[in-house]
């Protein structure tokens, strides 16, 4: 098998290329062997198309997915009265936090109060006729049994003492319910959690339909979102099993996902019209940065290395096969690479490919670890045709690659045309010479080490810059 040159940065190579050509040309000058009329044109073997290539990566990987959700609070509730009045007293802090039963509101007490004592005294004097009641029957069922009384006459006390205990019992109630309404205006939070502004200012006549304020849970914070078919059959059945999916979130200034969670909620079926199912996540929320209604970028984990809906594992120990994007040419609805074949010629290669880790794509198919393929000059590529590889790292970037080649280029240039002055510096001591094809010594020695010096300057601009 052919093997591949390791790899070079291509300003380098250029850069001793131009040196080397520099020495050989004084080399010729001096020698006096490089008459123009045994030159002879030799043709040039075609190397291939210009290529850089590099070899297949195999990487443990957790797959993800990112989606856009919103912030959600776990508890949300619009505060409205239960009973009407004027608001005697606000004391709300708009954006404050709030215990379950902070006082928020006051209702005017005065018509309540009043009500409670009518109820109070309706509900006594019920009792009192009860009471009578009770006696009154007790005495028709001794008479009852002295026969002094007819059977009608005790049936009708014991009709009238049921009667009136049902009355008493309604009274309470009343009186209960009279209570009840007096608490009520006293209107307070219902959970612990953040309050928003008043919507009404002292003095304002109130009624159950009216809007005060609203009060937000913010221990824990819920991400939804709506997720696609791949991974609701990828980690839907893990969440419904009560698995723990791991779910990362970060805001619109932040960067990357900060924010762990889990997946809490998957829903039961998928929209027919676009394909995606409402998820739901758990997040705490103790440095209080989430807050409801605000974007965020969620990213799922993976359950598993599978192909979503096929079962089919990425590769052993959830290892997968990564590729730089570049590599990747689309032929209609198809997708492709270069393989660097066993003779340095290029071979055309269907791939399935899978999600974007940490820069690179991981390929589902179509490709093994430890293959060669052509990451960049697709265009110069044709099935079949010859390849000069250059190798590089799978994950290189041409555009820093390109512009550190320029700065080298020019500096090699410059080497080149100091090469170039010694030549000539020779060809001028060759002419001057007594005898033909002698060089005078000192003129010899000098031409010689100015060739050496544009050598060695134009090395050193090939050569990465130190420290």
């Amino acid at each position: 098998m052919t093997s591949i040159s390791p790899p070079q940065k291509r300003p380098r190579l250029a850069a001793s290329a131009i040196a080397l050509a520099a020495a050989g040309l004084v080399a010729a000058s001096l020698s006096g062997c490089n008459s123009a009329d045994s030159k002879a044109a030799a043709p040039k073997a075609d190397a291939g198309a210009v290529v850089s290539v590099a070899t297949v990566l195999e990487r443990k990987v957790t797959e993800t997915q990112v989606f856009s959700g919103r912030i959600e609070a776990l508890e949300r509730v619009v505060v409205r009265p239960r009973v009407g009045g004027y608001i005697t007293a606000v004391h709300v802090q708009p954006g404050a936090l709030v215990r379950k039963g902070d006082l928020l509101f006051v209702i005017d007490r005065s018509p309540y109060e009043a009500e409670l004592k009518r109820a109070e005294a309706a509900a006594a004097a019920a009792t009192a006729r009860v009471e009578l009641a009770r006696l009154e029957l007790t005495r028709s069922e001794k008479l009852f049994a002295d026969k002094a009384i007819p059977q009608r006459e005790l049936d009708a006390n014991a009709s009238s003492f049921k009667e009136l205990g049902a009355s008493a019992r309604a009274a309470q109630a009343q009186y209960d319910n009279a209570r009840l309404n007096l608490n009520y205006t006293r209107v307070i939070s219902p959970i612990d959690g953040r309050v928003g502004k008043a919507e009404i200012t002292l003095g304002n006549l109130v009624d159950p339909t009216t809007v005060l304020t609203s009060v937000v849970s913010d221990q824990r914070m819920y991400a939804s979102f709506d997720g696609d078919e791949a991974t609701f059959l990828q980690v839907g059945a893990v969440a419904r099993k009560g698995g723990q999916v791991k779910v990362r979130i970060g805001l619109a200034n932040e960067q990357g996902f900060p924010h762990q969670g889990k997946l809490e909620f998957v829903d039961n079926q998928l929209d027919a019209q676009t394909g995606a199912v409402r998820m739901r996540a758990l997040f705490d929320n103790t440095d209080k940065a989430l807050a409801p209604g605000l974007f965020a970028r969620v990213q799922v984990e993976g359950a598993s290395n599978s192909d979503a809906g096929t079962g089919k594992t990425l590769a052993p120990s959830g290892q997968a096969v990564l590729i730089n994007d570049r590599a990747v040419g689309t032929d209609q609805n198809r997708k492709f690479v270069y393989v660097v074949g066993p003779r340095q010629e290029a071979v055309y290669r269907n791939v399935t490919l899978g999600p974007v880790i940490d820069g690179l794509r991981v390929v589902r198919g179509g490709l093994t670890a430890g293959e060669t393929i052509v990451v960049n000059g697709l265009q110069r590529v044709h099935p079949g045709g010859a390849l000069a590889p250059h190798v590089v790292a799978m994950d290189f970037d041409p555009g820093a690659e390109l512009a550190e080649g320029k700065g080298a280029a020019a500096t090699a240039g410059a080497a080149a045309a100091s090469a170039g002055t010694a030549a000539g510096t020779a060809a001028s001591a060759q002419k001057s010479a007594a005898a033909p094809g002698e060089v005078p010594a000192d003129k010899s020695a000098s031409a010689a080490k100015s060739a050496e010096a544009a050598t060695a300057a134009a090395l050193a601009a090939a050569s990465p810059a130190k420290g």
